[in-house]
């Protein structure tokens, strides 16, 4: 790896949140995911710090999904100067133009609110990015499909294979070169195998270099997720107050909750709603 490139960790290391790896080849720069850091407050104060590189240096971006945390620092790379591609499946493509432009939104509507009643220390208070910011970042967006390699840089070819977890969640592996050739494969976030709604993760051939956010990587998933989740319906069945699930992962889970129901048990009431939230004010 060492003659073919250097590698980057500014995000998702030391946390979940916030992916972010910079990917260095013969000079030119390109940038794996995109996203906000969420959670603690003391992570989401770090959406308001300056990206940790020249956005205007960077040559293309590639997204591995749509969700906030691999693409929703997006519109302030554009802001702060990025004008290269952005690419990404086409499901990716259309999933993140739903959940950036509610994230811009959501986040100029906290702001409003929050300069309507003067309970933030900001005089005024500001959304982390605008609605405009997040129309600039989708005009860069390109997508392309799954199994066909495509040139990112003059050194850099990028292949995507399904990953489940989300539609158009993809693995990308990157052939880095000329010369070595080096081989890296870079998992988003990997999706199980036999889900409804979704096509099972494709398995990645060879790498020389595997970069995975192994979020959960000490754990075992449930041998039955079906029964646990009817567990959780039960439990929630008992409860007063309405839950919510967030898009994109409803439409997934609204389908396995109506499969988990018994046929003679309660019925759970199951909706949806533009719910996608932002964590990103301070």
């Amino acid at each position: 790896m060492a003659d073919a490139g250097t590698i980057r960790f500014l995000g998702a290391a030391g946390t979940v949140t916030g992916s972010k790896h910079l990917l260095t080849v013969n000079g030119r720069h390109v940038l794996l995911d995109c996203g906000l850091f969420q959670g603690l407050k003391t992570l989401r104060l770090r959406n308001w710090q300056p990206l940790p590189f020249d956005a205007a240096g960077i040559g293309a971006v590639l997204l591995s999904h749509a969700h906030l945390d691999h693409s929703g620092a997006l519109p302030l790379l554009v802001r702060q100067g990025f004008r290269g591609p952005i690419y990404c499946t086409p499901a990716t493509k259309d999933l993140a133009a739903v959940i950036l432009r509610d994230a811009a939104h959501l986040q100029e509507e906290e702001a409003e609110i929050a300069n309507r009643y003067g309970f933030s220390k900001h005089s005024p208070a500001l959304p982390l990015y605008t609605t405009e910011d997040a129309e600039a970042a989708l005009g860069l967006l390109e997508s392309r499909g799954y199994g066909a390699p495509f040139p990112v840089t003059d050194d850099v070819d990028a292949i995507y294979r399904r990953a489940g977890h989300i539609l158009g969640a993809a693995t990308i592996e990157l052939q880095l070169g000329p010369g070595t050739r080096t081989r890296l494969v870079f998992s988003g976030d990997l999706g199980r195998w036999n889900r409804p709604i979704l096509r099972d993760p494709e398995l990645v051939p060879e790498a020389d270099v595997l970069l995975v956010e192994s979020t959960y990587g000490d754990r075992v998933h449930s041998a039955d997720a079906e029964a646990a989740l009817a567990r959780v319906v039960e439990s929630i069945l008992r409860m007063p107050d309405t839950q919510q699930l967030t898009s994109p992962r409803a439409l997934r889970i609204s389908s396995t909750l109506r499969s988990a129901q018994h046929p003679s048990g309660p019925r759970l009431p199951i909706g949806s709603s533009s719910a996608i939230r932002s964590n990103s004010m301070p």
